[in-house]
């Protein structure tokens, strides 16, 4: 894709970052935060699983329909992971051409994607340390914190060779980590 082909002006930001970081919290209270704000959009995906009240607010696609739209090129970005297939849908497009800010949940297996088709792709990367990540995990009830622990040791926490990667240390408070989030977006509420 040339440059005068990319998705713009607005911006596309993915937000990413390990299991108990507290992706969806921070997200809901920036949501909160620049309600009144025209040019902010949050992005609401389509997962093939059903809708459950302990996770994500989400719309829900079959497998069938997320395969034809995927295959049809009608979405924003796709992926799948953990067995689930994730769309954000194509109308996110239009607000980005329309110069507004698109704030999705993403994963890093489309950041690299995104870089491609956006003139303005920006990584937000909602982390904590380890011991944290472990002890918010474990409060959750639904591993030991042993196996956490392990897990975490494991996993890749930092994306590496990520063009416009914002890090955000989420160890304070709610409110702190939004306003570190606004001031780095430059958003408004």
């Amino acid at each position: 894709m040339h440059a005068q082909d990319k998705v713009g002006p607005g911006r596309m930001i993915l937000v990413v970052g390990p299991s108990g970081a507290g992706k969806d919290t921070l997200m809901a209270a920036l949501k909160d935060r620049v309600k009144d704000n025209d040019s902010v959009v949050f992005a609401r995906r389509a997962v093939t699983r059903d809708a459950d009240a302990s996770s994500e607010d989400h719309d829900t696609l079959s497998r069938f329909d997320f395969e034809t739209l995927v295959s049809a090129g009608n979405v924003a970005l796709s992926w799948e992971a953990h067995g689930l297939g994730y769309v954000v849908p194509q109308s996110y497009d239009r607000a980005i051409r329309d110069g507004k800010t698109v704030i999705a949940n993403g994963s890093r297996k489309v950041l690299k994607e995104a870089s491609e088709k956006y003139e303005t792709a920006i990584v937000l990367l909602i982390t904590a340390p380890v011991e944290i990540l472990a002890e918010r995990l474990a409060a959750r009830g639904r591993e030991t914190r042993e196996d956490i622990e392990a897990r975490l040791k494991r996993a890749d926490l930092e994306p590496q060779n990520v063009p416009n990667l914002i890090r955000i240390e989420n160890t304070g408070t709610i409110e702190t980590a939004v306003s570190a989030m606004m001031t780095a977006l430059n958003i408004q509420s």
